[in-house]
């Protein structure tokens, strides 16, 4: 995270059913089974995780303070 001071917000956001399958197929990927052969990855911390990420290269900040997003 950046070093600014940050809320966690908890909210609820459409994406497309596409991303989540590939963000499922990417912690797969990127995790150890355990003895059951189970994979032990919270895809939900995930999701927030990389949206999080995506808010802070897209520069969340400056968005919210331009007027035009709030119209109709």
């Amino acid at each position: 995270m950046q070093s600014r001071s940050t809320l966690r917000i908890h909210v609820n956001i459409e994406v497309p059913e596409a991303a989540l399958q590939t963000i499922v197929s990417n912690c797969k990927a990127h995790t150890q089974r355990d003895a059951k052969g189970h994979y032990r990855v919270d895809t939900a911390d995930k999701v927030s995780e990389l949206v999080s990420k995506y808010l802070q290269s897209d520069d969340f900040l400056d968005f919210v303070n331009d007027p035009a997003h709030y119209g109709g």
